[in-house]
């Protein structure tokens, strides 16, 4: 992107990225005050509610369906790129599984409230804008970065997160048992160090697809991924410390060991 515009663009997807961290920290900073407004912990002032599996679909699909659109394009030149493919497939990948076959596998699943909903929307489309577009049209990578070391590391934590990610699913799904009613302590897997297993395997995929990018624009996703999901994992160790006498007292929030 050599022309004005290009430099324009270029300069807005930084901007974005930045702004992306910023709202990552009033998140945060969100988090420690108040309640989430979904799931278990959704008040029941929240009367306008979508039903879980299409709330799912709905506000995950702009992250699919931008990057779709980018391949789709004839105007997108770095997608001329095998590593520009491969990081964009990574992202494409994700959102596959999360708007195609994560909420089909639900079991029943809350109403989620509409605010909830609308947010998830207004995000998925402004971080799949900048994550499809800036490798589209603005990232520049040797042919050889997919032998970068960072790449490479970066890969992996990706794949491996995602694995964690979709494994701790499949044991919170399997929770109970047909005619159970109630909540469960989570066993097996990483659950047996963390309360949010799921969770660390999402942050840990977006780490690894921030480095393998090597991008502001990934890093300002993975920043703004651990302080939703860092604040969200709070919440669940602490109603899970209330609500299970016998809860394990050594496992950790989100990170095995540390936090």
């Amino acid at each position: 992107m050599a022309t004005a515009t290009g430099v324009a663009e270029e300069r807005l997807l930084a901007a974005l990225a930045y702004l992306q961290c910023a709202a990552g920290c009033a998140v945060f900073a969100r988090n420690r005050q108040t309640n989430s407004v979904y799931g278990r912990h959704a008040l029941p002032s929240h009367r306008l509610r979508v039903p879980a599996r299409a709330a799912w679909v709905v506000q995950e699909l702009p992250s699919l369906a931008l990057p779709l659109y980018q391949y789709a394009s004839e105007s997108a030149p770095r997608l001329r790129s095998a590593p520009n493919c491969i990081l964009l497939a990574m992202f494409l990948v994700h959102y596959g599984h999360r708007c195609l076959i994560y909420p089909f596998l639900m079991r029943g699943g809350k109403p989620m409230p509409l605010l909830a909903c609308t947010m998830a929307i207004m995000f998925c489309t402004c971080n799949g804008y900048l994550q499809s577009r800036y490798l589209s049209h603005c990232a520049v990578y040797a042919d050889d970065w997919v032998t970068d070391p960072r790449f490479l590391i970066g890969f992996g934590l990706w794949l491996t997160g995602m694995l964690i990610n979709i494994h701790s699913d499949h044991i919170l799904r399997n929770l109970r048992k047909p005619g159970d009613t109630g909540y469960k302590i989570p066993r097996g897997g990483l659950f047996e160090y963390v309360t949010a297993a799921n969770y660390f395997g999402e942050i840990m995929e977006w780490c690894g697809y921030a480095l393998a990018s090597w991008s502001v624009q990934g890093a300002a996703f993975a920043f703004f991924t651990f302080c939703f999901l860092s604040g969200r994992a709070k919440e669940h160790h602490e109603w899970y410390l209330r609500k299970f006498e016998e809860y394990p007292k050594f496992r950790k929030i989100i990170i095995p060991f540390l936090f």
